[in-house]
């Protein structure tokens, strides 16, 4: 399949395109916390990058507690059988 047959979503080109896109708006939204004056509620959220950080610090931990809980919630395959 040429690439120009594909859907625009799936192109190389505009994956590329994409990833850049994003990678822009990430950076800009953590230098325009160096002009944002913050205010704290906590000691911690105050940090250069906190919801970035927490964001994907949390992001990991639901992740991790999801498979975890597969262990313990999973039934065998044949389970519906007689």
């Amino acid at each position: 399949m040429d690439d120009s047959e594909k859907h625009w979503l799936v192109r190389a080109k505009t994956i590329k395109i994409l990833w850049l896109i994003f990678i822009a708006i990430l950076t800009l939204t953590i230098v325009s916390e160096l002009f944002i004056h913050k205010h704290e509620y906590f000691g911690i959220d105050g940090s250069f990058g906190f919801f970035g950080w927490y964001g994907f610090i949390t992001c990991v931990a639901m992740v991790l507690v999801a498979k975890f809980l597969g262990y313990f919630l999973k039934r065998k395959e044949d389970y519906y059988d007689d």
